[in-house]
């Protein structure tokens, strides 16, 4: 039985002690790194299944290493765990390759669910689940689900995993209006309110790649609602 191998990379005492007391009560088996310099080079050489990344740390920031850890080609599951929740920083920690952020302080139960979430999404890749259908049209835009290709009007996109995987729920329920919860449970694979706005802040990045440039706008919000995806 494969044990899930987790990165800590986290200078706070007390969320060490918390963290990893909890997951190791969970059977994971959990390393710790003190600051990002230390935490890239772990990651570096060893295969870890999940990392979790405080922003504020010395040496290297979050940020930093979060970025460099995708510029070496290494597509480890990051969820930032930090106490900066403003929208821009939000948006900036996801924007450097991490696949969700939870905010601190956080309940026990909100980082087992990421993190269950994830493994789910990662069992589900491996084992190559078929899609019984390859490929999804809206207006211009095309996703190639086989070759994991967007493109609009001829031209590729270049979508994070996560994009990816809220734009495709999107197509697959194109004009029907999705709310927040609709979405954490099929992009997300969560399947209860942990008080994130992650879906406004990807719903905002798809919006940037798949519309400011193009004709007609896809995306539309439902005042009160959630998402929709249809043409007008």
């Amino acid at each position: 039985m494969h044990i899930i191998s987790i990165l800590l990379i986290e200078d706070e005492p007390d969320v060490v002690d918390f963290v990893k007391k909890g997951l190791g009560e969970e059977s994971f088996e959990v390393s710790v790194a003190l600051n990002g310099k230390d935490g890239l080079e772990m990651v570096l050489n060893n295969p870890y299944d999940i990392v979790l990344l405080d922003i504020m740390i010395p040496e290297k920031n979050g940020i930093e290493v979060c970025k460099e850890i995708r510029e070496h080609g290494i597509q480890t599951p990051i969820l930032f765990l930090t106490a900066l929740n403003t929208p821009d920083n939000i948006a900036l920690g996801l924007n450097s390759g991490a696949d969700d952020y939870l905010v601190k302080p956080f309940k026990f139960n909100e980082l087992i669910a990421r993190i269950n979430a994830i493994l789910r999404r990662l069992n589900l890749e491996k084992m190559g689940v078929p899609n019984p259908k390859s490929k999804y049209f809206i207006s211009n835009l095309v996703l190639d689900d086989e070759a994991k290709m967007v493109s609009r009007n001829g031209k590729d996109i270049a979508l994070t995993a996560t994009e990816y995987r809220l734009l495709f729920t999107l197509l697959k329920n194109k004009g029907k209006v999705l709310s927040r919860m609709d979405l954490l449970e099929n992009a997300w694979d969560i399947n209860f309110n942990v008080g994130t706005n992650v879906v406004d802040v990807y719903i905002n990045y798809l919006r940037k790649k798949i519309d400011a440039d193009f004709e007609p706008k896809l995306i539309h919000t439902a005042v009160g609602m959630g998402y929709i995806l249809k043409e007008s």
